[in-house]
Order: structure tokens, then C-alpha cells, then sequence
């Protein structure tokens, strides 16, 4: 019993320690919260550290026997709902007070498209989840410091330089920008042009020639003018008008390519509005309504936006690749911009000079004609070359792995027996690839990402093969050939695309497609994405339509069964319908599986309102019919 009676007194005080231990955790960390929060202000912070902070801190500095007390942990950090990558900010807020000094630096840096906008109506400010789990970043200008510092050396160049005293001068102007958020705009605006006036007598920015991110601080501090309404409000505060040179500071700020996107990206967030900018060119004046089912094109600028259509000639097009070529065409024309229809020509076995012709004339039936009809093959040399970068880079290896003990590796995830070769060894398998030689044969060239991904496009694809067959453009004069997935994001950095539209079949190849530019420091693109085309029962694959004409099953290409464009052109299809039924489904994400009474009733209504319409009687069958009450003065037509 008293053995008993002991254990329980044990217990008892065990589990007293243990409630003793919680609440001095729990004391010790609400205490560095509030040293945490009180972290910068001098002496006041100090005064208000807890008794146990103190006195530790005490017994250090005295070199005192004290038993020594335990500092309190460091503050732990806020979990944050926001994924890596993620810059989250309220629409509803003033442009001022949205990320737009981080979205500009984004945009300079040529890092914008790695993260992702999201819309907050809870949120007061703006913040960027970071990676790893560690929280986020809050404010425009500390998101913006990271931004530029992690882009290295064209971030350098935003804040400041190499030197040290440039970047001193740049962090000065930004901690005077965010001085006067304080005041009013008129008072802002005025601050700012006494301060800028003399400096910009003798240079464009505020640091002499080159934009920074003291610039676009100070532009930001004015109230971020970049719209026409807004650039009207500061000519109406400066006593000068626009003859002062802080004024022709603001509109060379304003109509630099960079701000328009970020003012663009920020105005755009909920998908419901877009900005308008002081028009450059007379052309660009009024950009017309969207189409019903449309959305607005993120960070389309007038006069700035480029989309491809990139179809491979192996084939005749379908009411598929319709959709995609017309909802490029539209948003090139509705942003005066430019549309390039560019044949994806990199797989010889395929290809023929008849489905490209086929293509042109399609095209031109539903009424796209593009500004520049370019070939990938073009490319080709320099596409080799980048090829040879990566090679030297230890960004990509030589395989000869067969292909099902690939696939099979790709699966288990584990790397090719090939990765860690040497850039000189890969370079001399890559010439006996590309020289034609059998033993060439089995090799291939493939990027050297992240075998361990989850997403199976960036483990180690695949960027060059040998192929043997003659090109029908290039004919022999090449012996191996890029993929698609390293040809399409090189050349469309190379042609100045802005928007690359994608349907969303290759949404895990978008990550690919962003890696490759990345690597090869290539101009960043835009891609934006939206569900493809489908009917029910229908065959859409080339491949199965290809085997219906060639067994005979149906009279060729324009069989109006057919789901080709010459196909519903020759049923009868009208080019406005098919625009009108491709536009509204639109540029939406969700796939859904589409019947062809809607796609005919569509085309009906369109054809109504200028077909004739026509009634008669058969004038061997017909039947007589007598009227005996008919009212004088009514006249009747007869078939005598």
C-alpha cells in the first residue's frame, strides 16, 4: 500500500512538472513575441523584454554564479496559405496599393511568368508565399527587393549596380519614397518635384540613364500614374503642367513596356478589367468589347501582343485546331498585335508538303490570315547550337538507354547510367548522333533536370534523336533533330511571342517549357491555357482519321462527315458561326464534350439573317383550291 501511495505522489508530481514545463514554454514564447514585435525600437524594445530576458541577460553581462535562466526562442514564423510562388494581393484596393513596384522589377528581371497571381478580397496588403514552407514576404517594396536580388545580375542591375555607393543611393530614394506614403498625393507629387527637378536636368531617371528600382519607388509614391486618368490628376497638381521635367519623367515612366504590363497584371487580377494607356499610335485608340465567352489576355498590352499557331504538317486540320488558331487570331487583333502561323516541322517520318499546303488553304477558309507564316526547320542550326550550350554546360548528357528501360527508369525514377557523364564525352557521342552513322543510332540527347520530380516532364525528357528520313524542306542536310519540347519554347522566345496559348493537355509540360527558357537565359513567355475542342462521338486523332481515308471508308479530307475544316466547310459551315460557336466557349480551362446540333444550330442562326426563303407549289402535283368568300381587292398568285 504505501509502495502504491508513493508511485501516485510520483505520478502526481510528474505530471505537475510536466503542466509547470507547458506554461513556462508557453510564457517564454508569448515573451519573444513581443520582443519580436518590439524588435528596432531602440531602448523602449529593451525596457519591455520579460523579467527572465532580462535577468539572463543580466547574469551574462555581470559574469555572475546565478543559476542561468533560459532566453526565450526566437519568435516561430507565421504559416502562410500561400504556395511557393504565389504574389497574393486584394483587387479591390487602389492600383497604388497593389504589388505593382514588385510586378514591374518581375517583369525587368524577366522572372514574372515563375509566379502566379492570385486574387485576395481579405487581404489589406500583398504578399509572396516563398518556398520550402518559410512563410511569406508582405509589402510591395520588400517583395520587390527579393525579386530583383534573387534574379542575380539583371536584378543587380535594378537595384543599383555592382557598385556599393549606387546601390546605397538607390535604397536611399526608396526609403524616401516610402517616406512621404504619410502624406497626401498632392503633397507626394509635389515633394517629388523639387527633389527630381534638378537631377532631371541632366539625366532621364533618377540614377542618370538606366531605370531602377528607385524610379519605379518614386513612381509608385505619385500614386503609380500609368493610366490615362490617372496621368491627368498629377498634370493637374504640377504647377508647370507637362512642361517640368518631373512630368516628362512621369510619361517616360508610364509608357515604358514594362510599367503598361505590371499596371496591366495588377488592373487584370480578377479577370473582370483591364487598363487603358495614353495611345501611342492612332491605331491603337479603342481596343473593340470582348466577345461574348471570352476573357481578357493576361497582361495583353495594345500593339505588344504576338501568338503562334503552330500546327505539324502531318495532317489536315480539324475543327480542334480551329478553336486554337481563332482564339490566337482573335487576341491578335483585338491588341493590334501579330499573328505567326509556324510549322512544326522537326519530325521528318511525318511531315509532307501537302499537308503544309493543305494547311495554308484551310486557314484561309475560315478566314485567318496570319502576318508571317515561319517554319521551325528554319531554326534549325540555331537550335543546335543552344543544344551545344547545354551540352557544355552540364545541362543536358547522351543516352543510349533503350527506350522501354527509359520509360521503365523514368517511372522507378532513377537516373540514367549516362547522367553524370563528362560535357566532352557527351559532345563527341552528339556528333556521331548527328553525323548520320549507325552507331549513332541509339544515342540521344536529354536534359538534365530532376529524375526524382514529381512531375514526369522534368525527368530528363528527351531533346534530340537521330532520324534518317530527308526533311521536305531541309532534305539531307540534317541527320538528327530537336523535339518539339526543346524547338518550341527556343523559337518562340526567338520570334518575339508574348502569349504562348496552350490547351491544357500540356499543362505538365508547361514547367518544362518554362525550365528550358530558364536555362538557356532566353526571353520569358507568357503561356496561358484553355481546354481544347471535343465532340461527341467523334475521332479527333489524325492518326485514326489518316486510316479512314486510306481504306476507303470515306471520299477523302472534305468528306462532310469529316470533322476537318474542309469537312464542315463543305456541309456548309459559316465562317462568322464557327468564330462566333469557337469564341464562346472561349478561353476557359474546363473541358467540357461538345454536340454537333448546337454547333449546327449556331451556324443556322448565323445563315438566317441573309439566306432567301423561298415557297412553291409542284406544278404537275399540285392540288387546286378554290377560295368562295375571298374579300375584293386581294390579289393571289396562281400557277396558270
Amino acid at each position: 500500500g504505501k509502495d502504491g501511495g508513493a508511485g501516485a505522489n510520483q505520478e502526481s508530481e510528474a505530471n505537475a512538472a510536466k503542466k509547470a514545463a507547458k506554461k513556462a514554454e508557453a510564457k517564454a514564447k508569448k515573451a519573444a513575441m513581443k520582443v519580436a514585435s518590439a524588435g528596432g525600437r531602440g531602448d523602449a524594445a529593451s525596457a519591455k523584454q520579460p523579467a527572465a530576458a532580462t535577468s539572463s541577460v543580466a547574469a551574462t553581462a555581470t559574469g555572475g554564479n546565478k543559476a542561468s535562466v533560459a532566453v526565450p526562442p526566437p519568435a516561430m514564423q507565421t504559416k502562410s496559405k500561400l504556395q511557393p510562388n504565389q504574389i497574393s494581393f486584394n483587387p479591390n484596393v487602389p492600383l497604388a496599393d497593389r504589388p505593382v513596384v514588385a510586378l514591374s522589377i518581375g517583369i525587368l528581371t524577366n522572372t514574372i511568368v515563375d509566379y502566379e497571381l492570385v486574387s485576395d478580397h481579405t487581404r489589406s496588403g500583398c504578399a509572396l508565399g516563398l518556398p520550402a514552407s518559410r512563410g511569406e514576404i508582405q509589402g510591395d517594396l520588400a517583395i520587390a527587393r527579393y525579386l530583383a536580388k534573387k534574379a542575380g545580375e539583371c536584378g543587380a542591375s535594378c537595384l543599383g549596380g555592382s557598385t556599393d555607393e549606387d546601390v546605397a543611393m538607390v535604397d536611399q530614394w526608396v526609403d524616401y519614397a516610402l517616406s512621404l506614403s504619410k502624406f497626401g498625393l498632392a503633397r507626394r507629387v509635389l515633394a517629388v518635384q523639387r527633389t527630381l527637378d534638378p537631377l532631371l536636368l541632366s539625366g532621364t531617371y533618377a540614377m542618370g540613364h538606366s531605370l531602377t528600382l528607385a524610379d519605379i519607388a518614386l513612381f509608385a509614391a505619385v500614386g503609380f500614374p500609368s493610366r490615362d486618368e490617372d496621368k491627368a490628376e498629377i498634370r493637374g497638381i504640377l504647377p508647370l503642367g507637362s512642361g517640368c521635367p518631373t512630368m516628362r519623367w512621369i510619361d517616360t515612366i508610364a509608357s515604358h513596356p514594362a510599367i503598361r504590363e505590371a499596371t496591366q497584371l495588377a488592373v487584370g487580377i480578377a479577370k473582370n478589367d483591364e487598363a487603358k494607356f495614353e495611345v501611342e499610335h492612332p491605331q491603337f485608340a479603342e481596343m473593340e468589347p470582348l466577345m461574348t465567352g471570352m476573357s481578357y489576355l493576361e497582361g495583353g498590352i495594345p500593339g505588344k501582343v504576338v501568338t503562334r499557331f503552330p500546327p505539324e504538317p502531318s495532317g489536315y486540320l480539324h475543327v480542334g485546331h480551329a478553336k486554337a488558331v481563332l482564339l490566337n487570331n482573335y487576341y491578335a487583333r483585338r491588341y493590334f498585335g501579330r499573328l505567326i502561323v509556324r510549322f512544326d516541322d522537326t519530325n521528318p517520318s511525318k511531315e509532307k508538303d501537302e499537308y503544309q499546303q493543305s494547311i495554308i488553304e484551310d486557314l484561309a477558309k475560315i478566314g485567318v490570315r496570319p502576318d508571317v507564316v515561319t517554319f521551325t526547320s528554319d531554326y534549325f542550326e540555331t537550335i543546335k547550337q543552344y543544344a551545344l550550350w547545354m551540352i557544355h554546360n552540364s545541362l543536358a548528357y547522351m543516352d543510349d538507354t533503350p527506350q522501354e528501360q527509359m520509360q521503365k527508369e523514368r517511372m522507378e525514377r532513377q537516373n540514367s547510367k549516362h547522367r553524370d557523364q563528362s560535357p566532352t564525352e557527351a559532345l563527341e557521342k552528339f556528333n556521331l548522333m548527328c553525323s548520320g552513322k549507325e552507331e549513332g543510332k541509339p544515342w540521344c540527347l536529354r536534359a538534365k533536370i530532376n529524375m526524382s520530380a514529381d512531375n514526369g516532364t522534368m525527368r530528363d525528357p528527351v531533346l534530340y534523336r537521330q532520324n534518317l528520313t530527308p526533311h521536305h524542306r531541309s532534305g539531307t542536310a540534317y541527320k538528327a533533330y530537336p523535339t518539339y519540347d526543346l524547338a518550341c519554347p527556343i523559337v518562340d522566345a526567338i520570334e518575339g511571342v508574348s502569349h504562348a496559348l496552350r490547351t491544357t493537355e500540356y499543362d505538365d509540360r508547361n514547367e518544362q517549357y518554362q525550365w528550358i527558357q530558364r536555362a538557356l537565359k532566353l526571353r520569358r513567355v507568357r503561356i496561358q491555357t484553355f481546354a481544347r475542342m471535343n465532340f461527341m462521338y467523334t475521332v479527333m486523332s489524325k492518326r485514326k482519321l489518316t486510316w479512314f481515308v486510306e481504306t476507303g471508308r470515306v471520299t477523302g479530307w472534305d468528306d462532310p462527315r469529316f470533322p476537318t475544316v474542309r469537312g464542315v466547310s463543305r456541309r456548309g459551315i459559316d465562317v462568322d458561326a464557327l468564330k462566333r460557336f469557337m469564341c464562346s466557349q472561349g478561353a476557359s480551362r474546363r473541358i467540357v464534350n461538345m454536340e454537333w446540333s448546337k454547333f449546327w444550330a449556331e451556324n443556322k442562326k448565323e445563315i438566317d439573317k441573309r439566306a432567301k426563303r423561298f415557297m412553291a407549289i409542284d406544278k404537275e402535283e399540285h392540288v387546286p383550291l378554290t377560295i368562295t368568300n375571298a374579300t375584293e381587292g386581294i390579289e393571289f398568285l396562281s400557277t396558270d
